[in-house]
């Protein structure tokens, strides 16, 4: 992974370029105020001072330029120069204003490159001095969290699988002296019915299981952050058609985004009892595969008749939440690549947010305003829990007819959350179709970091 801890260097006055961020309505103002050089190059360019403009403008000697940036981004914006974080030449740069903000982790991201599968691009750091020399660690501690979703995201399913989401969550627990514990195969059909039913049919090394860590002082409140680990969903015997499935590596996102949170907590100290939970499958095909039809035993005890083997998402989490929920915790995350009727709603910025506690969802719902990593609150409707009824059963997984498909999943999982248990559930994406600075096409971490300042606020 990127070394970003290289990027960020505290401002002892050393020497340094100099970039120019202007907003576009003091452009004017600022052109005027340049030597004839320089509004002689902003014109060759075309400049016109727009949101984006950029340029290498010429200093008194040959090797001495600074950069301008136009931009109308805040400084809360973590994005605000990553574009140029991605084009400067090697170097050391400052910010003319001084003040970087939350511009730091943009500058850090835009460096990061997924590299597992092709040669690294050649080139050395561009290295930005930082006026809070406190909040270095923080913000490399967010790139690095972020980093991990994404190559974890971005890495084929034929090289992540359950057994590899068990080996990140051990090099995790090594590093922060936790305790791993994991159930696996067979041994799950009594204790976790439906991790094993999903899992059942993977090739032998892929069995399901259900890995968790355990840290910090028992006496401190309990934390439950679980993650869906589907490393592949080919949809079962529900298969997927192809364009559906093209993507299915990021099935196991959630479990990025749990495992990433986690190791910010540790990272920090929180004062917290963590408890990690990745229940970990490959949706697979074969003849041992759970069926449309069947009627799938719980670690609740409910039974559910599974009418999709497509929406498997909700019967890992749910038998998750249940084992999260018998240690009474104080607070119970979940992340989870659940519904595509969540980003036919909200499209891919906006994980589907849903809470049983008004407390908890303002609170994520005001971080993610305040660290520009938006969240939208979806509701828990009440009158959908009759879409949940089944004939047979006590639930279905998945109501006929596809509407509130989002909700309904939601509604799911909230029959696993011990009554009075303040829960959050992030129905996220998980990826990013399109590039923007800082922010390459792929795996992406969607809520991570509103749900790390709300555990930060909470627990620090």
């Amino acid at each position: 992974m990127t070394d970003f801890e290289t990027l960020l260097q505290p401002d002892h006055g050393q020497p340094a370029r100099m970039i120019e961020v202007v907003h576009p309505d003091a452009y004017p103002h600022w052109l005027a105020a340049k030597p004839a050089s320089v509004r002689a190059l902003v014109a060759a360019h075309k400049l016109t001072g727009k949101a984006g403009d950029h340029a290498i403008l010429p200093g008194e000697g040959a090797a001495d330029w600074s950069a301008l940036l136009v931009c109308d981004e805040p400084v809360s914006s973590p994005w605000r120069i990553a574009s140029r974080a991605a084009a400067l030449p090697e170097g050391t740069y400052r910010l003319a204003s001084g003040e970087v903000g939350a511009a730091g982790l943009g500058w850090c991201l835009a460096q990061h490159r997924f590299d597992r599968y092709r040669a690294a691009e050649p080139g050395g750091a561009r290295v930005l001095l930082f006026d809070d020399a406190e909040r270095i660690q923080e913000t490399v501690r967010l790139a690095a969290a972020t980093a991990t979703v994404r190559d974890l995201v971005d890495t084929g399913a034929s090289d992540l699988g359950p057994a590899e989401l068990e080996a990140e969550a051990e090099a995790l627990a090594r590093a922060h002296g936790a305790t791993l514990t994991v159930t696996r195969g067979d041994a799950l059909a009594s204790g976790y019915p439906m991790i094993h039913a999903v899992g059942q049919a993977a090739a032998v090394g892929r069995e399901p299981r259900l890995i968790e860590l355990e840290w910090g002082d028992p006496a401190h409140p309990r934390v439950a952050i679980v993650g869906k680990g589907v490393c592949f969903d080919s949809g079962g015997l529900d298969i997927k058609p192809s364009s559906g499935m093209r993507l299915m590596k990021k099935d196991m996102g959630g479990a990025a985004h749990a495992l990433a949170l986690a190791g910010l907590v540790m990272a920090a100290g929180l004062k917290v009892r963590l408890h990690l939970l990745i229940p970990a499958v490959e949706n697979a095909i074969a003849g041992n595969a759970f069926r449309p039809g069947d009627v799938l035993r719980t670690r609740l005890g409910l039974t559910v008749e599974n009418t999709n083997t497509d929406a498997e998402g909700r019967l890992i989490l749910g038998d998750a939440l249940a084992k999260a929920g018998e240690a009474n915790p104080a607070l119970i995350l979940d992340f989870a690549t659940l519904t595509g009727a969540a980003r036919v709603a909200l499209g891919p910025d906006l994980p589907a947010t849903f809470s049983n506690d008004e407390a908890l969802a303002t609170e994520l719902l005001a971080a993610g305003d305040a660290v520009a990593d938006p969240l939208w609150r979806m509701p828990l409707w009440d009158g959908y829990d009759d879409m949940l009824k089944s004939d047979i059963a006590d639930l279905v997984n998945a109501p006929d007819g596809g509407f509130a498909g989002a909700v309904t999943a939601a509604l799911f999982l909230r029959r696993f959350v011990p009554e009075g248990t303040p829960w959050a559930h992030l129905d996220t994406f998980a990826w990013r179709p399109t590039a923007k600075p800082g922010r390459p096409k792929g795996g992406e971490a969607y809520g991570l970091r509103a749900c790390w300042e709300v555990l930060k606020a909470r627990y620090s």
